[in-house]
């Protein structure tokens, strides 16, 4: 990864633009900014070699696919040396969408996307459960998610 690159206005309201729509087109962002498309294209392959602008994804709606229930599980390992083991078989997991390493009560703090509640708890006892590397688990459901956003910048 490069240094970190300052940005100022121009590549802020740039990223604002991405962030909001990542398929418009430099021509649109160009005239929108009062710059060249070139510029923008300078700009853009500067913050992606900065490795600020990491790519682009298509969101997807869990819901509309039939993922209904969200959880958050806290995960408390048996020992500390056994946090790549079990972050590798939690990564084969289809059904763990986030991982995260965090201080405090857990080890591993994890967020899970099942079908029903019957698929969590076949998640939970069938595959979390058994991972040799986690001494006890705690799963938080999720009732809605009223805030989700990325940082802005």
């Amino acid at each position: 990864m490069a240094e970190n690159l300052q940005i100022d206005n121009l590549d802020r309201g740039i990223l604002n633009a991405l962030m909001d729509n990542a398929r418009t087109a430099y021509a649109e962002l160009a005239k929108q900014f009062n710059v060249s498309p070139g510029t923008i294209h300078v700009r853009v392959e500067k913050m992606k070699q900065a490795g600020i602008i990491k790519g682009t994804r298509v969101e997807v709606d869990p819901r509309q696919l039939g993922y209904d229930v969200c959880c958050f599980i806290g995960i408390i390992l048996k020992s500390a040396r056994d946090y790549p083991a079990a972050l590798a078989k939690l990564d084969a997991l289809d059904e763990v969408v986030e991982a995260w390493y965090t201080t405090g009560h857990y080890s591993i703090f994890i967020k899970v996307m099942c079908r029903s509640i019957d698929a969590l708890q076949h998640v939970l006892i069938n595959k979390i459960q058994t991972i040799d590397e986690i001494q006890s688990t705690e799963t938080l459901i999720s009732l809605q998610n009223p805030i989700m956003r990325t940082i802005k910048p």
